[in-house]
Protein backbone atom coordinates (compact mmCIF):
# COMPACT_ATOMS: atom_id res chain seq x y z
CA UNK A 1 0.00 0.00 0.00
CA UNK A 2 0.98 3.50 -0.84
CA UNK A 3 2.50 5.37 2.01
CA UNK A 4 3.09 9.19 2.52
CA UNK A 5 6.96 9.13 2.91
CA UNK A 6 9.53 12.20 2.69
CA UNK A 7 10.16 10.96 -0.81
CA UNK A 8 6.87 11.13 -1.82
CA UNK A 9 6.83 14.28 -0.16
CA UNK A 10 9.43 15.76 -1.87
CA UNK A 11 7.88 14.56 -4.98
CA UNK A 12 5.03 16.39 -4.22
CA UNK A 13 6.86 19.80 -3.75
CA UNK A 14 8.55 19.41 -6.65
CA UNK A 15 6.28 18.30 -9.20
CA UNK A 16 3.79 21.23 -7.56
CA UNK A 17 7.15 23.85 -8.10
CA UNK A 18 7.67 22.74 -11.41
CA UNK A 19 3.92 23.33 -12.48
CA UNK A 20 3.83 26.95 -10.65
CA UNK A 21 6.89 28.06 -12.73
CA UNK A 22 5.78 26.67 -15.80
CA UNK A 23 2.26 28.31 -15.49
CA UNK A 24 3.87 31.88 -14.77
CA UNK A 25 2.98 31.50 -11.03
CA UNK A 26 4.28 34.01 -8.02
CA UNK A 27 6.64 32.38 -6.11
CA UNK A 28 4.99 29.23 -4.24
CA UNK A 29 5.55 27.87 -0.69
CA UNK A 30 4.34 24.15 -0.10
CA UNK A 31 3.33 22.67 2.86
CA UNK A 32 3.16 18.67 3.04
CA UNK A 33 1.39 17.00 6.14
CA UNK A 34 0.92 13.42 7.18
CA UNK A 35 -2.46 11.98 7.94
CA UNK A 36 -2.17 13.65 11.94
CA UNK A 37 -1.34 17.12 10.34
CA UNK A 38 2.70 16.69 11.72
CA UNK A 39 4.31 18.60 8.71
CA UNK A 40 6.32 16.06 6.22
CA UNK A 41 8.32 18.73 3.96
CA UNK A 42 8.17 22.35 3.04
CA UNK A 43 9.83 24.71 1.05
CA UNK A 44 9.78 28.05 0.07
CA UNK A 45 10.56 29.66 -3.57
CA UNK A 46 12.91 32.88 -3.54
CA UNK A 47 11.19 35.53 -3.89
CA UNK A 48 7.92 34.50 -1.75
CA UNK A 49 6.74 36.61 1.29
CA UNK A 50 6.67 36.88 4.84
CA UNK A 51 4.14 34.18 6.95
CA UNK A 52 3.71 31.93 4.13
CA UNK A 53 4.77 28.71 6.06
CA UNK A 54 2.13 29.42 8.58
CA UNK A 55 -0.77 29.95 5.73
CA UNK A 56 0.52 26.82 3.20
CA UNK A 57 0.00 24.68 7.15
CA UNK A 58 -3.36 26.33 7.82
CA UNK A 59 -4.73 25.20 4.47
CA UNK A 60 -3.37 21.78 4.28
CA UNK A 61 -4.56 21.45 8.34
CA UNK A 62 -7.82 22.98 7.79
CA UNK A 63 -8.25 20.47 5.06
CA UNK A 64 -7.15 17.55 7.35
CA UNK A 65 -9.35 18.97 10.29
CA UNK A 66 -12.96 18.27 8.33
CA UNK A 67 -11.33 15.69 6.19
CA UNK A 68 -11.66 17.51 3.00
CA UNK A 69 -9.75 19.88 0.86
CA UNK A 70 -9.56 23.40 2.02
CA UNK A 71 -12.30 24.73 -0.93
CA UNK A 72 -14.96 23.01 1.48
CA UNK A 73 -13.70 25.07 4.79
CA UNK A 74 -13.54 28.06 2.13
CA UNK A 75 -16.88 27.70 1.64
CA UNK A 76 -18.28 26.73 4.94
CA UNK A 77 -16.67 30.16 5.61
CA UNK A 78 -19.32 31.56 3.63
CA UNK A 79 -22.39 29.23 4.38
CA UNK A 80 -21.43 28.99 8.49
CA UNK A 81 -18.71 31.28 9.43
CA UNK A 82 -20.14 30.68 12.82
CA UNK A 83 -18.29 26.28 12.38
CA UNK A 84 -15.36 27.87 10.74
CA UNK A 85 -15.24 30.90 14.06
CA UNK A 86 -15.11 27.46 16.15
CA UNK A 87 -12.71 25.22 14.07
CA UNK A 88 -10.07 28.03 13.90
CA UNK A 89 -10.62 28.86 17.70
CA UNK A 90 -10.27 25.14 18.48
CA UNK A 91 -7.37 24.82 16.42
CA UNK A 92 -5.12 27.33 18.06
CA UNK A 93 -5.43 29.49 14.95
CA UNK A 94 -3.77 27.02 12.74
CA UNK A 95 -6.93 26.60 10.23
CA UNK A 96 -6.69 29.13 7.07
CA UNK A 97 -9.87 28.78 5.74
CA UNK A 98 -9.38 29.48 2.25
CA UNK A 99 -8.73 26.77 -1.41
CA UNK A 100 -5.22 25.60 -1.69
CA UNK A 101 -5.15 22.97 1.14
CA UNK A 102 -5.50 19.43 -1.23
CA UNK A 103 -6.18 16.02 0.69
CA UNK A 104 -3.57 13.33 -0.50
CA UNK A 105 -5.26 10.19 -0.90
CA UNK A 106 -4.17 6.69 -1.74
CA UNK A 107 -6.07 4.67 -4.27
CA UNK A 108 -8.74 3.34 -1.76
CA UNK A 109 -9.55 6.55 -0.68
CA UNK A 110 -7.90 6.59 2.29
CA UNK A 111 -6.17 10.15 3.60
CA UNK A 112 -2.49 9.73 3.87
CA UNK A 113 -1.79 13.60 4.06
CA UNK A 114 -2.55 16.96 2.29
CA UNK A 115 -0.77 19.53 0.87
CA UNK A 116 -0.91 23.47 1.44
CA UNK A 117 0.58 25.98 -1.07
CA UNK A 118 0.29 29.87 -1.27
CA UNK A 119 1.75 32.16 -3.27
CA UNK A 120 -0.12 33.10 -5.95
CA UNK A 121 -4.28 32.97 -6.80
CA UNK A 122 -6.07 30.52 -3.88
CA UNK A 123 -7.23 28.71 -7.32
CA UNK A 124 -3.92 28.74 -8.87
CA UNK A 125 -2.58 27.19 -5.22
CA UNK A 126 -4.87 24.60 -5.39
CA UNK A 127 -3.72 23.62 -9.13
CA UNK A 128 -0.30 23.13 -8.66
CA UNK A 129 -0.97 20.85 -5.19
CA UNK A 130 -3.02 18.83 -7.50
CA UNK A 131 -0.35 18.62 -10.09
CA UNK A 132 2.53 17.70 -7.08
CA UNK A 133 -0.07 15.25 -5.62
CA UNK A 134 -0.77 13.56 -8.89
CA UNK A 135 3.16 13.22 -9.79
CA UNK A 136 3.57 11.34 -7.02
CA UNK A 137 0.81 8.97 -7.73
CA UNK A 138 -2.01 9.70 -5.55
CA UNK A 139 -5.22 11.00 -5.83
CA UNK A 140 -5.56 14.61 -5.15
CA UNK A 141 -9.08 16.35 -3.40
CA UNK A 142 -9.36 19.74 -3.39
CA UNK A 143 -12.65 19.88 -1.21
CA UNK A 144 -16.34 21.26 -3.02
CA UNK A 145 -17.06 24.92 -3.28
Amino acid sequence: MAQLTLSKANTIIKAALAKGTEAGMRPLSVAVLDAGGHLKAFQKQDGASMLRFEIAFGKAFGGLTIGTGSRTVEKFAKDRPHFVEGLVAASGGRVIPVAGGVLIKNAKGEILGAVGITGDTSDNDEIAAIAGIEAAGFTADGGQS
